[in-house]
């Protein structure tokens, strides 16, 4: 595996508007009504600063080409396979709908390891989120990239066990459908083209997936709902999840939180008890 030194510290800004087109798709996908005083729930930001990769620079997973070129924010790393593995969140205040918006990126590490799928880098990327010119939310996310799979291996996750999923020992749970018509929303919310969210075949067929495959930061915006739900709009000064196992698009997930005082846990979990995402916040 090369070494990918030089891309630590290589930086990216993008900018963007929160403007009422997209905070009415937004409210529309999530099945909400527009916010009375125009601050956005928080998660609006996984939707802002897209990538605007052009068609013909993506490659066949649909994700935007990497090279050695000064262009690349991305290491050109040989593996095909690309997961958002976790993040890491800091909420400092509100968006608005309306408010000019800059993301600046930066390449905090690349650590390449290796383990039972074989050869895989992680990539930790450091995403400071502005709204009219004051930070708005600090982001640490993790993107693992992971060796291609034969076209005989198992697909992932495994057909569901005879288990239930057992709620007892939460506070709260809220069961979801994320169908077709979510996942399809969600990619052109954030103008995402990996394939394992709309290509059924290559979903089975290349990346071994069960079916469609959900949004990792689309569950994680489904939990933070949850939360404002019971705690209050923008409450949260803190929230990181990690992906544990893939959510299939057309099957019940359950969504779960517990804990009192300023820290919460969240949760998501399939019918038959897999754990699918693990989640923490703090609240203000």
């Amino acid at each position: 595996m090369s070494d990918w030194s030089d891309w630590i510290g290589r930086k990216m800004r993008a900018t963007d508007r929160l403007d009422p087109a997209l905070a009415a798709r937004w409210c529309a996908t999530f099945d909400r009504a527009a916010p009375p005083d125009k601050a956005m729930p928080q998660g609006i930001h996984l939707c802002l600063c897209t990538p605007e990769a052009r068609t013909g620079q993506l490659g066949e997973d649909g994700h935007p080409l990497r090279d050695d070129s000064p262009a690349s924010f991305q290491p050109p790393i040989p593996l095909p396979r690309r997961m958002w593995a976790s993040s890491a969140m800091q909420f400092h205040g509100p968006i608005a709908i309306g408010a000019s918006i800059e993301r600046i990126s930066r390449i905090a590490s690349v650590t390449p390891k290796s383990g039972s799928r074989g050869d895989m880098v992680f990539v930790e990327v450091d995403h400071e989120t502005s709204a009219d010119g004051r930070l708005a939310v600090n982001e640490r996310q993790s993107i693992v990239y992971l060796e291609a799979l034969a076209g005989d291996a198992p697909l992932s996750p495994p057909a569901h066990s005879g288990d239930i999923f057992d709620p007892s020992g939460w506070d709260v749970q809220r069961i979801v459908h994320p169908d077709e018509r979510l996942l399809f929303r969600y990619s052109a919310l954030t103008f995402n083209t990996h394939r394992i969210h709309y290509d059924r075949p290559y979903a089975r067929e290349v990346e071994r997936y069960r079916g469609l495959v959900v949004h990792g930061p689309l569950t994680a915006s489904l939990l933070l709902q949850l939360a404002a739900e019971h705690h209050g709009e923008n409450r949260l000064t803190r929230f990181a999840f990690r992906g544990v196992s893939p959510a299939i698009a057309g099957e019940p997930l359950h969504l779960v939180m517990r804990g009192e005082g300023g820290t919460i846990e969240l949760g998501a979990f399939a019918s038959d008890g897999r754990q699918v995402t693990k989640a923490s916040a703090s609240l203000a």
